[in-house]
C-alpha cells in the first residue's frame, strides 16, 4: 500500500512539473524570457511559487529544463544495423536524414531553437542544453554510423567530417529559412527526397 501511494505521489509530481514546463514555455514564447516572471509561470501552471521552485527551480533553471525536455524529444538515433554494402549505407543515410528533417522541422522544435537563440545571452545554459542533448546526440549517432561504414570499407574519410558534410548536404539553408519563417515546413515526401539526394551526393564525394 505504501509503495502504491508513493508511486501515485511521484506521478502527481511529474504531472505538475510537466504543467510548469509547458506553462513556462508558452509564456517565454509569448512574452520573452526577460519579461516573464516566476509568478506568471506559477499562475499559468496553477501552482504556488514555492512548488514551482521545489519542482523545477529558478527561472533560468526552468528555461534550461524547457529546452532540455524538448531536445530529448527530437534526438534522433542512427539505425543500429551496420550497413553491409553501399546500397545499405545509402538506405541508412536516407532513413536517418528523412527522420531528422521530420523531427527538427516540427514547429515546436523550431520554436525551441528560436527561444534558445533569443535567450543565448540572458540564459546561455538553455543554448548549451539544446546543443548537448539535441544536436550533439544526433551528431554522435551519425558519426557512429560513419565509423561503422568506414570500418566496413564502404567510405574513406574522417567520420566527424563526413557527418558534418552529410548534414550540410541534407539541410542547405533550409533550417535558417525555417527559423526566419520565410519558408514552409517540408512535407513527408520533401523530407525523403532531400534525404535521398543528400545520401546520393554524399556517396559520390566518398568512394569506397
Amino acid at each position: 500500500m505504501g509503495k502504491a501511494v508513493q508511486d501515485q505521489n511521484d506521478e502527481d509530481l511529474a504531472i505538475r512539473r510537466e504543467r510548469i514546463l509547458n506553462a513556462a514555455f508558452s509564456a517565454f514564447m509569448k512574452e520573452g524570457y526577460a519579461e516573464t516572471s516566476t509568478l506568471e509561470i506559477a499562475t499559468r501552471a496553477r501552482v504556488s511559487k514555492r512548488a514551482l521552485y521545489e519542482l523545477v527551480g529558478t527561472k533560468q533553471e526552468i528555461l534550461a529544463a524547457c529546452i532540455s525536455e524538448r531536445a530529448r524529444r527530437f534526438s534522433v538515433a542512427a539505425d543500429a544495423t551496420i550497413p553491409a554494402d553501399r546500397d545499405g549505407l545509402a538506405r541508412a543515410l536516407t532513413a536517418f536524414g528523412a527522420n531528422l528533417m521530420r523531427e527538427v522541422s516540427d514547429p515546436n522544435v523550431v520554436a525551441t531553437f528560436r527561444l534558445a537563440i533569443a535567450e543565448a545571452v540572458a540564459a546561455p545554459e538553455a543554448a548549451w542544453a539544446l546543443e548537448s542533448i539535441g544536436r550533439n546526440a544526433r551528431r554522435n549517432a551519425l558519426r557512429e554510423l560513419m565509423t561503422q561504414a568506414q570500418a566496413a570499407g564502404l567510405v574513406r574519410g574522417d567520420p566527424a567530417e563526413m557527418a558534418e558534410q552529410f548534414f550540410a548536404l541534407l539541410w542547405g539553408d533550409l533550417q535558417i529559412s525555417l527559423l526566419l519563417r520565410v519558408t514552409e515546413r517540408p512535407t513527408e515526401s520533401d523530407c525523403t527526397r532531400r534525404a535521398r539526394a543528400a545520401a546520393t551526393n554524399f556517396l559520390k564525394l566518398h568512394p569506397s
